[in-house]
């Protein structure tokens, strides 16, 4: 599978800030002691490590296909005698049919060429029994103020890199037809948002994508497929700094969310 931001320090910045507060806050009211969970996608472990606190003694694995990130995500378990890291594939996931209470995702299927695919996968692990939440963003619906020239290019360089790459940016208005078409029994959608606008969250989000926009993989695939050059990227680098520094500056995420079961 390929991954259009790839693993630079700027895009596991991002996901290492990331909580089951605020990016799985749908999925609190399935979690108790004893539940058991496969994490999949689980990147640097952050919000892994929070699901395995939420559900001791049940035994959690984070998995992810890079081998580099489950290191790193490994080194922040602790102690914690629950919790495993673990190289997988999203499509052919190592683990029993109806082995797991939940298997989640988050900011997964928008990265997979075959979402449904791997929605049957994870209706497998999660048996008759269990069930499959999953969270996505929809990039079609981002907006910001002010809103530069600059990051206008921005969303829509991102949307064809991404698409270039693999998946689709679109996606959290898609979940729910995705987990229909893995033949799920019942889907129950809901939505949330991120919302970047406090002094320290624009100092945080900016200064990411500042960064990303040049030295990331997304800088690379954006050249590679003749979406933007140097000079534009550059631009649009800077732009994110002047967008961070605005104390007038906003930014709204929204999200799709499904919790699937049968």
């Amino acid at each position: 599978m390929a991954y259009a931001h790839g693993h630079h320090e700027s895009v596991l910045r991002s996901h290492a800030a990331r909580s089951v507060a605020d990016s799985a806050a749908y999925l609190i009211p399935h979690l108790r002691p004893g539940v058991s969970i496969l994490d999949v996608g689980a990147g640097p472990g952050t919000i892994t490590v929070d699901l395995a606190d939420r559900v001791q003694p049940g035994h959690v694995v984070g998995v992810d296909a890079s081998p580099d990130v489950v290191a790193r995500a490994a080194s922040i378990a602790g102690e914690r005698d629950n919790l495993a890291f673990e190289v997988g594939d999203a499509y052919a996931l190592d683990a029993p049919d109806g082995s797991f209470d939940i298997v989640h995702a988050h900011q997964v299927l928008q990265h997979l060429e075959r979402p449904v695919e791997a929605l049957r996968e994870f209706r497998r692990v999660a048996g008759p029994h269990g069930l499959v939440a999953a969270r996505d963003v929809d990039y079609g619906g981002v907006i910001w103020y002010p809103r530069l020239p600059e990051l206008d290019e921005w969303i829509t360089v991102y949307l064809a890199v991404h698409r270039g790459v693999s998946g689709e940016p679109d996606a959290g208005r898609r979940l729910k037809h995705w987990a229909r078409q893995a033949g799920f029994a019942s889907v129950t959608s809901s939505a949330s948002v991120w919302l970047f606008e406090t002094e320290a969250k624009r100092e945080w989000w900016g200064g990411m994508w500042a960064d990303r926009a040049v030295s990331s993989d997304f800088a690379a695939h954006a050249v590679r497929l003749g979406v933007a050059d140097a000079e534009t990227l550059e631009r649009i680098s800077t732009a994110w700094r002047t967008w961070a520094a605005d104390p007038d500056a906003w930014i709204l995420l929204p999200h799709g969310e499904i919790i699937a079961t049968g």
